[in-house]
């Protein structure tokens, strides 16, 4: 049964490409729905995780890493991240303990300081540094706009996260449950498959490649006489070249993309799955105000 001083209400999660804002989100969650990838500019899409308690709700929106943009999916990415700032009811402002503040985090304080919104500064990676040199660098971001709390924080090792969820709780109004509580995000499964496929295709291309390529589910469908669901998607990238590297020799690179997702997506589904993967080409994407909504970009 419901607590009847119930609490509820959504938390942004902003800051500079490759903090570990996904990786954060995920360890709250205790399961995986972002993709994690040491490359930047990995979340495209506002990501909504929820976690539900016995007393509150908290909805997490994962924002794209703030950078300057190179072309129209960039732009679209800055206006995802920096849109509903003065709407949710705490802002986490994640940045890495192990590195000095930088013209990007500048940056992201400067469109804080004309926000409203209650701000926790958390500091991410406190296990790449030393205990001494800690209280230095949160000296050294506290200056950069004001905040009402500081936690710093491992998300990869999980470290002090629940002193975190305690802080969130805290600034969350008196509300209802927007969500089922065995809910965990409000993508639909597609969405998160191809987020699942495209991660792999990250961790095994390198350069430009990564950020050419969009994934979109085609078919999720239950074949007769088999125990499994068939799945399947387009990696879609922008030039023949780059097609011809995401195959690999012998069609190796496109087999071990479909391997390592295969496992993720039947961890999310609870079902085995055939995948079945293609590879197109449409040339320019990133540009193409029409592409960009095809392809699950769009307002």
């Amino acid at each position: 049964m419901r607590n009847d001083n119930f609490k509820s209400g959504f938390i942004s999660i902003v800051g500079r490409p490759n903090v570990g804002k996904s990786t954060l989100l995920n360890k709250i969650l205790r399961q995986k729905i972002a993709i994690m990838s040491d490359k930047p500019q990995t979340t495209r899409n506002k990501i909504q995780g929820i976690l539900t308690e016995h007393d509150f709700q908290a909805i997490f929106i994962d924002t794209p890493g703030i950078h300057k943009p190179k072309h129209k999916l960039g732009e679209f990415m800055n206006k995802q991240a920096t849109s509903t700032l003065g709407e949710v009811d705490a802002i986490l402002f994640l940045v890495e303990a192990n590195q000095e503040p930088g013209a990007g985090d500048q940056y992201i304080a400067d469109i804080l300081k004309g926000i409203k919104t209650p701000i926790i500064l958390v500091l991410n990676k406190v296990d790449l540094i030393k205990k001494d040199e800690l209280l230095l660098r949160i000296d050294q971001y506290k200056d950069l706009v004001d905040v009402e709390e500081i936690i710093p924080l491992s998300a990869l090792q999980g470290d002090n996260v629940e002193v975190l969820i305690k802080e969130i709780k805290k600034r969350l109004p008196e509300g209802p449950m927007f969500f089922a509580a065995d809910q965990i995000t409000d993508h639909p499964e597609r969405f998160v498959i191809a987020e699942l496929i495209r991660e792999k295709v990250l961790q095994l291309t390198e350069e430009e490649i990564p950020h050419s390529v969009a994934v979109v589910v085609e078919q999720i469908v239950e074949r007769e006489h088999t125990d499994k669901l068939f799945v399947s998607a387009v990696i879609y990238t922008e030039r023949k070249s780059q097609k011809g590297i995401l195959i690999g020799k012998d069609g190796a690179l496109l087999k071990e993309v479909g391997k390592r997702a295969r496992n993720d997506i039947e961890r999310l589904l609870g079902s085995k799955i055939y995948l079945d993967l293609w590879i197109k080409v449409k040339k320019d994407w990133r540009n193409h105000a029409i592409d960009l909504r095809n392809f699950g970009f769009h307002e």
